[in-house]
């Protein structure tokens, strides 16, 4: 399985870094010390939204796609507005080539 993800700054919120790799749980660490020279500077990282491929090259290609320019409006219209710290990931839908995950708000216990 491969993952496209994106993740926030916790110290500079406004920075965010999209990325593509095939463990996401080894991923998020090495972003968080400062072994990748595009995140070190703004570490520590928290995820805030991923989506699962099982074909490498369609991650690698989705991952492209939201770097683009129409990919980064994509993903301000259509992912960021649910990324807030209320939310949490949860599936909605899976293909043969695609899973995909939204945020829903967490329980809020009085």
């Amino acid at each position: 399985m491969w993952y496209v993800y994106i993740i926030r700054s916790i110290s500079f919120p406004d920075q965010e870094y999209i990325g593509a790799t095939a463990d996401l749980k080894r991923r998020l660490p090495e972003h968080n010390a400062g072994k990748s020279a595009h995140t070190a500077k703004f570490k520590p990282w928290e995820l805030i939204w991923y989506c699962a491929f099982p074909d490498k090259y369609k991650a690698l290609a989705f991952e492209k796609y939201l770097k683009s320019h129409s990919g980064r409006a994509f993903a301000k219209k259509r992912l960021r507005p649910a990324l807030l710290p209320q939310h949490r990931i949860q599936p909605v839908a899976q293909r043969d080539d695609l899973v995909l995950h939204r945020h829903q708000f967490a329980d809020r216990a009085g």
